[in-house]
């Protein structure tokens, strides 16, 4: 019977923390405490590189995905408004809880992260099989290259759907944001009109 090593037995829970921070996210009720689960998820799944000899995967894990990625996703709540709609109709969580999740999962991945760094046996076995970005980039488009093609049009598919929920449903609205927009431009015009005649007084 052949059992785990220790490695092995950090990646599996590093995995299993990315894999409980995951349905977290499909779970939660709103989307901004999701996309605090959705970073520490994308973070896990960074370690699993890291742990598997990938430190390049890893590292664009954390710049591309939890960075840039996210940063989009938070531009896409405040473009659509989503955070104040689920304010008004979501359950009140106490900040301590809101935080305590996150918190508990990012700090076992760093702990694991300090440990694996301070292991001298595992940092050799780490050395001994790793993935340099060149590797990295023939495996992309090489094997792969069928798989980035699709994970470019899903991008796509995204942003083109998100686009479609963003505009309005019908000329109705447009006609409605045009007369607030009218409305507007008069008020300002009058206010305006009025402060003149107030000063040529």
């Amino acid at each position: 019977m052949s059992y785990l090593s220790p490695l092995q037995w950090m990646f599996y829970l590093a995995a299993l923390l990315a894999v409980i921070a995951s349905i977290k996210v499909i779970s939660g009720k709103n989307s901004v405490h999701a996309l605090l689960y959705l970073v520490v998820s994308l973070l896990a799944v960074a370690v699993c590189f890291y742990l598997m000899g990938a430190p390049f995967a890893a590292g664009l894990e954390v710049i591309v995905y939890a960075g840039a990625i996210l940063v989009l996703f938070v531009f896409a709540i405040m473009m659509f408004g989503l955070g104040q709609d689920e304010m008004l109709h979501a359950p009140k969580i106490s900040s301590l809880r809101l935080w305590l999740g996150p918190v508990i999962i990012a700090t076992t991945l760093l702990i694991q992260l300090l440990f694996v760094i301070d292991d001298s046996e595992m940092q050799t076995k780490l050395t001994s099989m790793v993935i340099d970005a060149k590797q990295v980039g023939i495996s992309l488009y090489g094997p792969y290259l069928l798989a980035v093609e699709i994970a470019s049009f899903l991008l796509l598919a995204g942003l083109i759907a998100g686009y479609h929920f963003a505009k309005p449903d019908g000329p109705d609205e447009h006609l409605g944001l045009q007369k607030n927009s009218n409305h507007h431009s008069r008020q300002h015009s009058l206010l305006g009109s009025s402060h003149k005649s107030g000063a040529n007084k």
